[in-house]
């Protein structure tokens, strides 16, 4: 096995690196194109690929194997194209689970499994301004606090990126001509799995809830697996001070010397904590004298971002303890704060007709994030299902059930929705969507919903499930959702009319 210690900078002689490329998703494309520029030895062996990709592959000289084969169902049907090239290293696409035969034979080779994090890491001297790292993870909220930070850090004056699990691919970020301060990384629990060593400036653990379970075998691993953003952390481990789960994983990093552990909350902060007082946003962490407070902003000026949840708030707060441990000032925040919008999908209002809301969050793709939504509104027509990774719905069910006016579930794995509501909610209208057609499940779905309404209720799609079962993801989902309520209501207006 090669001594990959050497493979340190963007300087190093990458000449001698044997590598296969595992997948040729956003992320696998860009570890091909960097290595390619740095002159490794590659393979790159993906199910599927844009003729556009393989056409530059080819410009590139990089050799692919794509196809059925390149997803061998055993170990006894690894590529021999793999096998000839005796990779030193396997880089994977995040997504690909760790019990896939190409896995389990890199580690029984003992080849060393990267993702295009690792690659990034080692290469991020390209440019003489090495950027500092500021790493974000956890169940729900990780994109949004990710922008926030990187607007925050705009505001104050640095030359900052997203990148990681959103955004530019990260090993993109790292090639910038002119280098950037910072680069502000959304990390999925895929790519922790596999993450090795860095050592970013700051980190922070959100939140930590059920998903994703039978991919990690089970909450445990998933948990352990979040965790690992803070080790080797140099200066602010950021936690949420209601999850509990967060703070453990902080005192169980291995950190830096010097670097601190910084609580946000909902509530009034405590010393070395961002929080709220009344209606103020105020960091009682990053001021010499900790008995005092410095005031952030007002929930006013966070209401400029879209509807006020607990969610949101908290991710406001966290954003801000990353930003103020890079030494952005309150004033930058503030002003970050009053620019930001939330992306789609994220508890976005659709419409408003006869005394009745429909949101779209169909980002809400697990139970944690699906309750932030649920806890926005007081009387609910919700629209749930997909893919449930493995998580029970049923504690989610249970604690909104007094919310409901009726359920409307779509979705591949609708039958343990179905149950839980029969167990714990029966008495709330639950309605199965048994049409499995892309085109057609959000016209049912919206029919349905409409017809459940009464005055002062909110129609809400917050399916607490992934998306690739009916749809082609999360964004799809909600477009059709949008779609079909705006040809409902007209529908409903020609009707009236007649």
């Amino acid at each position: 096995m090669k001594d990959l210690s050497s493979f340190n900078s963007w300087h190093s002689d990458w000449r001698n690196l044997r590598v296969g490329v595992i997948g040729l998703g956003v992320s696998g494309f860009s570890v091909a194109d960097t290595l390619a520029e740095l002159g490794a030895t590659q393979l790159v062996v993906a199910q599927s690929a844009l003729p556009e990709q393989l056409d530059i592959l080819d410009v590139l000289g990089v050799p692919y194997l794509i196809g059925s084969e390149a997803a061998p169902a055993d170990l006894a049907n690894i590529p021999q194209e793999l096998i000839d090239l005796a990779p030193d290293v396997l880089v994977t696409s995040p997504g690909v689970r760790p019990d896939s035969p190409l896995i389990q034979w890199a580690q029984q080779q003992g080849i060393a499994v990267w993702v295009d994090i690792d690659l990034a890491w080692r290469l991020r001297d390209k440019t003489d301004s090495v950027a500092d790292w500021i790493c974000i993870t956890g169940t729900n909220g990780k994109t949004t606090t990710t922008q926030l930070v990187e607007s925050m850090l705009h505001h104050g004056g640095l030359r900052a990126m997203a990148c990681g699990n959103i955004g530019t691919p990260i090993l993109d970020a790292i090639r910038e001509p002119a280098g950037l301060d910072a680069l502000v990384v959304e990390l999925s629990s895929f790519q922790l799995h596999y993450l090795g060593q860095i050592a970013p400036h700051s980190a922070a653990v959100l939140n930590v809830a059920d998903d994703h379970l039978d991919w990690h075998g089970g909450f445990e691993n998933y948990s352990a697996t979040k965790g690992k953003v803070y080790q080797n952390v140099q200066h602010a481990c950021v936690y949420n001070v209601s999850d509990a789960r967060t703070e453990a994983l902080v005192e169980a990093a291995d950190v830096q010397e010097g670097a601190r552990a910084i609580g946000f909350t909902l509530g009034a902060p405590g010393r070395s904590m961002v929080g709220y007082v009344e209606d103020i946003l105020v960091d009682r962490a990053f001021l010499e004298d900790r008995s005092m407070a410095i005031p952030i902003a007002e929930l006013s000026d966070i209401s400029q971002i879209g509807v006020i949840t607990p969610h949101l708030l908290a991710n406001v707060a966290a954003a801000t303890a990353l930003a103020r441990a890079m030494d952005v000032s309150p004033l930058a925040i503030k002003a970050a704060i009053l620019d930001f919008k939330l992306d789609n999908h994220r508890i976005q209002l659709v419409a408003e007709a006869d005394q009745v809301s429909w949101y779209d969050d169909s980002k809400a793709t697990n139970p944690h994030a699906a309750a932030a939504s649920l806890a926005s509104f007081d009387s609910v027509v919700w629209i749930l299902g997909g893919l449930l990774k493995g998580v029970d719905v049923t504690p989610l069910i249970e604690r909104n059930a007094k919310k409901l006016r009726a359920v409307v579930v779509i979705g591949a794995e609708r039958q343990p929705i179905l149950d839980a509501m029969a167990r714990v909610a029966p008495e709330i209208p639950t309605h199965s969507v048994e049409q499995t057609q892309n085109a057609l499940v959000m016209r049912d779905a919206v029919a349905i919903a409409a017809r459940a309404t009464q005055a002062g209720d909110t129609v809400l799609l917050a399916p607490a499930a992934a998306s690739m079962d009916q749809f082609k993801d999360y964004a799809d989902r909600g477009n059709q959702f949008a779609a079909e309520v705006r040809a409902w209501l007209e529908s409903q207006k020609t009707l009236g009319e007649n």
